[in-house]
């Protein structure tokens, strides 16, 4: 699917394709070798361009770097999407991005420039995770999930269905749809790459330009070449501070506790006094315990969970999680074939079953687990002022 556009004395190729399509990959070797391009670009940025040149160095990974980082959801929803492309590449015998590959080493051959096009996905995913309402954020990765999960049975994915999507009314019922959907979502993967894209196709000194882009793509990187600004790029090239009200709630929780059981104390007496500890003890420790059994973690790491939650949920700069993950990566120590195997994730048991994403799920959801804890705890509080 080519689309053109021409701005100026810089003619641009738009080649819109399927990311596990053998069809698309003939394409985009027809259309290098039939257009003769100055450059050629490609919807990638540097991370997944090195990806699919070396493949995921998954051996390089620091599980406690991600886990004292706060970056543990980003880097399971990374996997997950990763392991997602690659599993339904795999039902019809292609691999995720070869489109890409072989846009690239025809490149090469020919001694043409690349242009890698796209944002850092780091960023894109970041700002996504920021933007998504909680109800977007369950939906998505409910959408993500039952996908992944699915057998092929039941998705029922062939080849001529992928094809299918490359058409133009079929991607704009798509993006439509996803748009009603997860808006928040549909702004940060699609309309703001787009952008980017477009930024990046018109910002090279070459003067016939062919882009291989995600047929979902096409349509918005079009209607964007040559309307982006330098100062719209910036903003989304760059990832929001954290919110401030987040930072409110993690200093007003352990304040609001204090005067709570400071006033129960001075007028209901000890007994009532120890109650109110009593109910936050339990709600904090009992739900992180159960997120970290959920996640298939150790008994140990459940009763450090248990222990840790009470505390940490008065504490703006620790979490539960981190206490019971470091405990679950004491305990099972990942092996070399832990992280060699984060590539072959097919299903929920291979997650909790990996070492690595074991103690990853751990720290989720402990952490999930301690701040339900903390909901219900506050309510059984109240409850003891009346």
């Amino acid at each position: 699917m080519l689309e053109r556009v021409t701005i100026g004395d810089k003619e641009i190729i738009l080649l819109g394709t399927a990311h596990i399509s053998q069809t698309s990959v003939d394409d985009v070797k027809k259309a290098i070798d039939e257009e003769n391009p100055d450059v050629v670009g490609v919807e990638l940025d540097i991370q997944r361009f090195r990806q699919l040149k070396q493949g995921n160095k998954w051996g390089d990974t620091n599980i406690g770097k991600i886990i004292s980082s706060g970056r543990t959801y980003l880097f399971l929803l990374t996997l997950l999407l990763s392991n997602l492309q690659r599993s339904l590449g795999q039902k019809i015998g292609m691999k995720p991005g070869m489109e890409m590959m072989e846009a690239i080493k025809k490149a090469e051959e020919k001694k043409l420039p690349i242009l890698l096009l796209d944002r850092d996905v780091n960023v894109t995913l970041k700002r996504a995770m920021q933007k998504m309402t909680l109800r977007e954020k369950l939906r998505f990765l409910f959408s993500i999930a039952s996908g992944f999960f699915s057998g092929a049975e039941e998705l029922k994915l062939t080849s001529e269905k992928i094809e299918s999507l490359k058409e133009k009314d079929m991607m704009n019922q798509l993006m439509q749809q996803l748009s009603k959907e997860m808006p928040s979502i549909k702004s940060v993967l699609v309309d703001e790459r787009d952008s980017f894209i477009a930024h990046s196709i018109m910002h090279n000194p070459g003067k016939k330009v062919l882009a291989v882009v995600g047929a979902g793509h096409l349509e918005g990187i079009k209607s964007k070449i040559g309307k982006t600004t330098p100062e719209y790029i910036k903003e989304i090239s760059s990832v929001e501070k954290g919110n401030n009200y987040m930072k409110l709630i993690a200093f007003v929780v352990p304040l609001l506790f204090v005067i709570s059981i400071a006033y129960i104390f001075f007028t209901k007496g000890t007994d009532l006094t120890l109650m109110a500890l009593f109910y936050w003890f339990i709600a904090n420790g009992v739900l992180s315990a159960l997120g970290v059994l959920i996640a298939r973690g150790h008994i140990l790491s459940a009763l450090s969970a248990f222990l840790a939650a009470p505390l940490t949920s008065l504490h703006p700069f620790f979490a539960a999680g981190w206490v019971a993950g470091f405990v679950e990566a004491k305990i099972k120590n990942p092996k070399i074939k832990d992280f060699e195997n984060l590539r072959n994730l097919n299903s929920v048991g291979d997650f909790t079953h990996n070492q690595v994403t074991k103690i990853l799920l751990v720290v989720a959801l402990a952490n999930v687990g301690s701040m339900i804890g903390t909901v219900v705890a506050f309510p059984l509080i109240a409850s003891l002022l009346g």
